[in-house]
């Protein structure tokens, strides 16, 4: 039996960027816990879902929808579907966002002085664009609705401290080529730990909570064991983080466990601000 304080049973959570390696997870643990879960994409076709969430896609607990996070009209969309199918959200994970991987060309990788303005803005658009449009629209309706509710924005150690370069030295020695961890990720990802406290000052006596949840490097199949050496190196634990490891901070946050936090920064790191 699961404790009722971390309980989420029946609560309507929007998950945004919820095909992804972290969203899929935070989508399976909130509907395993009984929560009623909208999985939000940019893309959301059939053979997307029988890839990802085949095993629950039939669930009557789940619903999915292909949006772009830039734009109002399709979150409004999305919105007004999930209210009339189960009613006000009552929570909603930011979860979504671009980032510059180590296997990205030159011109998108390059040194600062050299870095598309195009690419800052597409990158500042989905990562805190995208993150205000969706919490001024689902907070909102929970205001109109006279609804309590928890909104998580997923920030990232690289908008707290600024990258470690010499991770990437690797990138070099193979092409004779750099690989510079972009400032766009960075400058978006910090803007949303200040938004966050904006939020959670506004709406604190409304009952709607923000909170930002910080994380690090999650490790996947297809990195560079250099890489994944290097990154490890900086962190206290000794390893990168298994995709479901957040789960747990998650649960937390969406739940009445974290009924008394707002505008908080929940660093879940392997130790890495430590240092």
């Amino acid at each position: 039996m699961q404790d009722s304080l971390f309980s989420v049973k029946d609560k309507i959570i929007i998950v945004t960027g919820g095909f992804g390696q972290l969203g899929a997870q935070y989508v399976r643990e909130l509907h395993s816990r009984g929560a009623l879960v909208a999985v939000l994409g940019s893309t959301c076709s059939e053979d997307k879902i029988n890839k990802v969430f085949n095993d629950i896609r039939d669930s009557k607990n789940v619903r999915f929808y292909g949006v772009n996070i830039t734009k109002v009209d399709e979150i409004t969309n999305a919105l007004d579907d999930i209210e009339n199918v189960w009613g006000t959200p009552d929570g909603l994970i930011n979860n979504a966002g671009i980032d510059t991987q180590p296997s990205a060309p030159p011109e998108v990788s390059g040194p600062f002085e050299n870095f598309p303005e195009e690419v800052f803005r597409e990158v500042v658009e989905v990562n805190l664009v995208g993150t205000f449009l969706m919490t001024q629209q689902v907070g909102a309706r929970m205001k109109q609705a006279g609804k309590s509710g928890s909104i998580v924005n997923i920030g990232s150690i690289y908008g707290v401290v600024s990258p470690v370069q010499d991770i990437y030295s690797y990138k070099k020695e193979d092409t004779g080529v750099p690989f510079i961890k972009p400032v766009a990720y960075s400058a978006a990802k910090s803007g949303v730990y200040n938004f966050t406290r904006y939020c959670a000052t506004y709406w604190g006596r409304d009952n709607i909570r923000v909170n930002t949840l910080t994380l690090s490097g999650v490790q996947r199949a297809d990195q560079d064991p250099r890489f994944q050496k290097n990154y490890t190196a900086r962190i206290p634990i000794g390893r990168m983080a298994q995709a479901n490891e957040f789960n747990g901070a998650i649960v937390f946050l969406m739940s009445d466990a974290s009924i008394y936090m707002t505008g908080a920064n929940v660093v879940m790191d392997g130790g890495w601000t430590a240092w």
